[in-house]
């Protein structure tokens, strides 16, 4: 049993710990039903109910929700135009949006749709480094499409990018063989003294 304050009161009969939390006007909840012996909080439930869609709506306000930006191209596009629009793509992709890139054919273009297919597939290789292809290009009628993700961030699955040390590691020079000592000559025993003659 638990109280408003966070205390702990210790083990109750529910009878008992009812008669508490009446006695101080609040509602009895039991948050943890699984434990031996269960726990009971002593709360008031319409204010934590509105405390816990309050933090869900905090939560949900910070999560950021991945879009379907869409860019459209045309197979006579020029260099300049290109280079905008990929590098729109780009900046989507950085952003962790999904891009659909469409190259659409009008009229006499559906004859040269060549052009197209090279334009995508020069699109796809240039964005290679800061997307995934998710879904293979496909002619969907006069457009052809392809829908680009972006990379998972390094630490998502794969060993953490570590940066690199400003101060390089000092060498290691290889230690010393060890000296070869040659075994000394075993010393020669004492020679006995001469008895001194008188």
């Amino acid at each position: 049993m638990i109280d408003e304050g966070g205390n702990q009161l210790g083990i109750m009969t529910p009878f008992e710990a009812l008669k508490v939390a009446r006695g101080k006007g609040l509602d009895l909840v039991e948050v943890s039903p699984t434990a031996a012996p269960p726990v009971c909080r002593i709360i008031n439930y319409g204010k934590y109910l509105y405390q816990l869609n309050k933090r869900q709506r905090e939560a949900r306000k910070h999560q950021k929700s991945i879009e379907l930006k869409e860019v459209k191209f045309r197979p006579r596009t020029g260099e300049r135009d290109y280079e905008t629009k990929r590098n729109r793509i780009l900046q989507f992709l950085e952003e962790g949006d999904k891009v659909k890139a469409t190259i659409m054919f009008r009229g006499r273009e559906m004859a040269h749709r060549d052009l197209g297919w090279k334009m995508m597939q020069r699109l796809v290789d240039e964005v290679a480094e800061h997307g995934l292809l998710e879904t293979r290009p496909k002619q969907e009628g006069p457009n052809l499409s392809a829908v680009i993700a972006p990379k998972k961030p390094p630490g998502k699955g794969g060993p953490p990018h570590r940066p690199a040390s400003p101060h390089p590691a000092p060498a290691v020079r290889p230690a010393a063989p060890p000296a070869v000592v040659a075994p000394s000559a075993p010393a020669d025993p004492p020679v006995p003294a001469e008895p001194a003659k008188s």
